[in-house]
C-alpha cells in the first residue's frame, strides 16, 4: 500500500494538519496527535494520574458539528494554538494563563448553547494522548474503501471525516479490515502492528468543511457491509520514519511482501 498523505490532529475535535513525513516512536503515538482537548465543562481528568476518559467529556464533531468551520493549526516552535474563523485568527498560548481565558472567550462567543460548563483546554502530560482508542496510536484510512462507499452512496465522502493519521492507496478495498493481528513495515524500519479496526461513530456524519451533519455514514456502513468499521489502528513496535509517497509492506515470515497494486 502506498501512502498519500500523513495528518496529526492537534488538538481533539478539531481540524487536521497535513505532513509530508512524520517519525513515529516505538510503543509511542503519532507525533504531534490529539496533544490537546476542550474540556466541556468539569471532566474529571487529572494530568498527574491521567486516565483515558469518554470523548463526550469533551468538545467533539460527534455532538459539536460546528467545531468543524473552525481552520485550526498548532505551532509546535512557541506553543501557540491559532484558531481561524470568519476571516479572522485568534491565537492560544497553550502554556500560559493567558492564553486559558482567550480561549474561553472564544468558544463562549462562537457556540455558547453547546457549552456544559467553562470550556478549558487540557495537555496531555508525557505518555498520554487524547485519542478515542486506549491502545491504538495510529490510524490507517484505505481511500479505497471509502471510495467505494462513496459509489454506494452516490455522493462525495471525504476521506477526512474519518480522521485518519495515514491515508494509503494501490490496496483493495476493505482488505485493510482483514489485517488484524498482522505487521506493517516502512522503508526506514518502522514496524506497524494492527490491532484492531475502527468502528464509526457519528462525527462521520459532519462534513469536515462545512460542518453540516449531511450524511449517516455508520448506518450507510451497516447496511451495504454489515458493520460499522472503516480504518484500522496499529501500535508503533519499531520506530522509524513514515513518508508520503513511500510503501508500507506486509511482514510475511520470510521477508515483507508488497501489498496491492505495485
Amino acid at each position: 500500500m502506498r501512502v498519500a498523505s500523513l495528518y496529526r490532529y492537534p488538538v481533539k475535535g478539531l481540524s487536521p494538519e497535513r505532513l509530508s513525513q512524520a517519525e513515529l516512536p516505538t510503543d509511542g503515538y503519532f507525533p504531534g496527535d490529539r496533544l490537546f482537548a476542550i474540556e466541556n465543562g468539569p471532566s474529571g481528568f487529572d494530568p498527574a494520574e491521567p486516565v483515558h476518559q469518554p470523548k463526550i467529556k469533551y468538545l467533539m464533531l460527534m455532538r459539536n458539528e460546528s467545531l468543524a468551520r473552525l481552520r485550526t493549526r498548532y505551532d509546535d516552535g512557541s506553543g501557540d494554538l491559532v484558531i481561524g474563523h470568519d476571516g479572522a485568527e485568534t491565537r492560544i498560548a497553550t502554556g500560559a494563563a493567558a492564553g486559558q481565558g482567550r480561549l474561553g472567550s472564544f468558544f463562549k462567543s462562537f457556540m455558547p448553547d453547546e457549552l456544559r460548563g467553562e470550556p478549558r483546554l487540557l495537555a496531555a502530560p508525557e505518555g498520554y494522548r487524547f485519542t478515542d482508542s486506549r491502545s491504538g496510536f495510529v490510524s490507517i484510512i484505505n481511500l479505497a474503501s471509502v471510495a467505494d462507499l462513496e459509489a454506494r452512496l452516490g455522493v462525495p465522502v471525504d476521506p477526512l471525516r474519518f480522521r485518519g493519521n495515514v491515508m494509503v492507496e494501490d490496496l483493495p478495498a476493505w482488505t485493510e479490515l482483514d489485517l488484524v493481528g498482522r505487521e506493517l513495515t516502512a522503508p526506514s524500519g518502522l514496524r506497524l502492528q494492527v490491532i484492531k479496526r475502527i468502528e464509526r461513530c457519528a462525527a462521520t456524519n459532519v462534513d469536515p468543511v462545512t460542518g453540516a451533519r449531511d450524511l449517516q455514514i455508520p448506518k450507510a456502513l451497516m447496511q451495504g457491509y454489515g458493520h460499522v468499521d472503516c480504518g484500522i489502528y496499529c501500535r508503533i513496535i519499531a520506530g522509524g520514519a513514515l513518508a508520503e509517497g513511500e510503501r508500507l509492506t506486509l511482514v510475511e515470515a520470510s521477508e515483507p511482501v508488497a501489498l496491492g497494486v505495485a
